[in-house]
């Protein structure tokens, strides 16, 4: 199982929200809890599955999970520079 921490990087692999870049929030017992400044603020996180989500060698600083504005921000570069790497 990989490493899950705060500031993680992931993609949804189900539900909803599937392809989508999250950033990890919290870990807990039940699953870790995800957000992406939009859909899913950093004040409402949603609890998803390990299973669920595959985590990208990229982890964001606190600074990026402070507000939805920087969260989004920092998730838009990552998509970019995924994009530009396939």
């Amino acid at each position: 199982m990989e490493l899950l921490e705060c500031g993680r990087v992931v993609v949804s692999l189900a539900g909803r929200d599937k392809g989508r870049l999250l950033a990890v929030t919290g870990v807990s017992e039940k699953g870790v809890l995800v957000c992406d400044g939009k859909e899913r603020p950093v004040e409402r996180p949603k609890l998803k599955n390990v299973k669920h989500l595959r985590a990208l060698d990229i982890r964001l600083g606190e600074e990026k999970l402070a507000t939805n504005r920087a969260l989004r921000k920092a998730l838009a570069q990552v998509s970019a520079r995924e994009t530009e790497v396939m």
